[in-house]
């Protein structure tokens, strides 16, 4: 290579540069004496866009103090275009383990380049994660100052007025990027070190570290939007707003900007004079849960709710998603986050897809837009009360278990225990009541919140979870036994290890110390959920390519996965997905799995 920079891990960097016609300095990879036993590297980019945007240069680090940076698109610079041809060898070498913050992203823009990075992946962002899943930001900047107690350059600092990092010298891209690598190579010592001692190792090498390259996969591969629908529900939108919008102003008395907190305070308050429920500093709050509450005494605080359901429904999906349309593939990727939630779950960002209404129309409409590709149809596997079967596992209740493993309908059968009836005399209504109470009991409900749930006096809800308690002990003795170990551990964790620190547990607020409680009942249960989807996420990719099918996985919200799957390999895909997916965790109760397939997401669902 024609040129390097070296990085001292005093963190007072210098640079060593060849100027044109003298001998070629030592490259990283190819002029080493010994051979390369880990590889810590970070890529810098035009953008955050793995799938649209292009690498501007690539640092490498091979020891503790030492990293290189090679420039491959600077502007008005000296760059190495034929580094990918030199680099693909070492970052495809299975033998080699590859160290970095956030590898997911640099994996995914390499592939770009036709690099397929391969070997043991030793991501410190995910290592902080799991080590901390309640700490809201995992950025190397922060992971570094934690626990390295150094201060980083901040990109938007390097970046400054300029619109891309390619627009950066070779020399402050090399202090910049030179030191991630570094600082990388510096944390895997520690935070491996801890997940060892905490006993998250094979959470991460099992679970977390395979998921990488599952995601990658999915992200890279993305899903089709149908534009012409979108459109047309742009439109339908608009009309449907424009009738709420007259609805809102006939009853108002008058128009105002339907959005504008302070306006509606003004017309809500003033006006019609309705009992404001919460202040906030800019006066009363207008919030959903506030809404819901007034209108059981008024229509328009329900016209507003719709009015808001249909605009975030237009803004956030129907006029967004056209533009996420990527021109290359011309499908959308979202980006699927590993380090988000508390509880293991994944999230989804650019488009947030987790946050799709799952029932109603507008629910259905925005389904219909995902579709799938000609001479494909789209798969929906979707675990059933998967919670609720955790919860029974995890509890020995032996009335959940009864009912799980003869496959009787649970809500129907709490019902006939709540109202002490036969299940056959059990009513929609009754059965409503009693799926909210079981949902409820998973997430610790109080009688306060089952009352408001139900809309009930809190004293009947107090009986409905006295009565529930009554005839399912297991599970009354599991939530004070979670609350004991949290108080007594600081922390809860899943059946796979996964922990989650709760040090609000013994807090002197009731208020406070009774979330904590909250969570400590929940957390083992959504977490163990969150494990299972991964696990089974894990175990379906790799049987897909041991049979070298083209069936993709594309998506996964919640407890489902969807699939593009090609028309011959429609029953092969269900049969496989189904078995892994039911048979990811062995429980004292079945797991289920409900699956649909059609042209679009809507029909799969």
């Amino acid at each position: 290579m024609e040129q390097f920079s070296l990085f001292k891990s005093s963190k007072e960097p210098e640079t060593e540069q060849t100027v044109s016609g003298m001998p070629p300095a030592p490259s990283p990879i190819t002029h080493h004496s010994s051979p390369i036993t880990e590889l810590s590297f970070d890529i810098e980019a035009t953008g955050r866009n793995p799938i649209s945007d292009s690498i501007v240069g690539i640092a490498l680090c091979r020891e503790k103090g030492r990293a290189y940076y090679v420039p491959i698109r600077h502007k008005h610079d000296t760059n190495i275009p034929e580094a990918f041809d030199i680099l693909k060898g070492v970052l495809e070498d299975e033998s080699i383990p590859k160290i970095g913050h956030n590898l997911k992203y640099d994996i995914l823009i390499l592939r770009q380049e036709g690099i397929y990075v391969k070997g043991r992946l030793y991501d410190t962002m995910l290592a902080s994660y799991l080590l901390n899943p309640n700490k809201p930001d995992h950025s190397l900047e922060d992971v570094g100052l934690e626990y390295l107690f150094y201060k980083k350059r901040p990109f938007t600092e390097v970046l400054g007025k300029r619109h891309s990092f390619s627009e950066v010298s070779i020399d402050e891209a090399t202090q910049y990027a030179a030191e991630d690598a570094e600082l990388a190579m510096e944390l895997k010592e520690i935070l491996f070190e801890r997940l060892k001692t905490e006993g998250l190792e094979d959470l991460y090498f099992n679970m977390e570290m395979p998921l990488i390259y599952v995601l990658t996969d999915m992200e890279e591969i993305g899903v089709r939007i149908n534009k012409g629908r979108l459109e047309e529900l742009s439109k339908e939108l608009d009309r449907d707003l424009g009738i709420i919008e007259s609805k809102i102003y006939n009853i108002a008395g008058e128009s105002f900007n339907i959005n504008s907190p302070q306006q509606l305070q003004k017309i809500l308050f003033e006006k019609i004079g309705l009992k404001p429920l919460k202040k906030t500093k800019t006066g009363y709050s207008t919030g959903m849960d506030v809404l819901e509450e007034l209108s059981k005494t008024h229509e328009l605080p329900m016209e507003i709710l719709n009015y808001r359901t249909l605009y975030k429904l237009k803004t956030t999906y129907v006029d967004a998603l056209p533009k996420l349309i990527d021109k290359k593939t011309g499908r959308t990727h979202t980006s699927f986050n590993q380090t988000v939630t508390a509880t293991g779950r994944l999230s989804s960002s650019e488009p947030n897809l987790q946050n799709i209404p799952i029932r109603g129309e507008w629910g259905t409409k925005i389904r219909e837009v995902f579709i799938a590709d000609e001479g494909c149809v789209l798969i929906s596997a979707d675990y059933s009360q998967v919670e609720l079967r955790i919860l029974a596992h995890i509890s020995g209740d032996e009335g959940l278990i009864d009912a799980f493993s003869k496959d009787i309908d649970i809500h129907t059968r709490t019902a006939a225990e709540l109202f002490n009836i036969p299940k056959e005399s059990v009513t929609e209504e009754m059965r409503r009541i009693a799926k909210t109470v079981n949902f409820g009991v998973v997430y610790g409900i109080s009688p306060f919140g089952l009352s408001e749930a139900l809309n009930i006096a809190p004293k009947e809800a107090a009986a409905y979870i006295e009565q529930y308690f009554k005839k399912h002990e297991g599970v009354k003795n599991y939530m004070d036994d979670a609350i004991k170990v949290a108080r007594e551990n600081g922390y809860v964790k899943t059946l796979m290890g996964r922990k989650r620190p709760i040090p609000e547990i013994n807090s002197h607020n009731t208020n406070i110390r009774q979330q904590a409680e909250r969570l400590a009942i929940n957390t083992p249960i959504q977490g163990t959920a969150a494990d299972l989807i991964k696990i089974a996420m894990i175990n379906i990719w790799k049987r897909l390519k041991e049979r070298n099918l083209e069936t993709r996985m594309i998506l996964q919200i919640h407890d489902e996965l969807l699939f593009e799957v090609p028309e011959p390999e429609i029953e092969i895909a269900k049969n496989l997905i189904k078995y892994e997916m039911e048979n990811a965790l062995s429980l004292s109760v079945p797991l289920k799995v409900d699956m649909g397939w059609g042209k679009n997401w809507a029909e799969a669902h």
